[in-house]
């Protein structure tokens, strides 16, 4: 029996240029009703101004979604941490 394809499947591409990605130490979150507003800013020490390097605009269940993935991702890998402590 064959089996069905998958049309789900998502081709994600990724340009040369976003793969080098963007350094950030500071995220700021604003938001509304409808969106969620991330900013992640590269601060650099004795320097009284910052640009932001990056803004993604999320949905409500977006933002829960990425926040559900960052706290599983980090638990992992804090764990792993952990166990190469000790």
């Amino acid at each position: 029996m064959q089996q069905p394809e998958n049309t789900n499947q998502l081709n994600i591409e990724l340009t040369e240029e976003m793969a080098e990605g963007q350094y950030s130490n500071l995220a700021i979150i604003t938001h509304s009703n409808s969106e969620f507003v991330v900013d992640f800013i590269n601060v650099m020490p004795n320097s009284p101004k910052a640009k932001v390097k990056s803004r993604i605009v999320l949905t409500p269940q977006h933002a829960k979604r990425l926040m559900k993935a960052l706290s599983e991702n980090v638990k992992i890998r804090t764990g792993s941490w952990h166990n190469q402590r000790h």
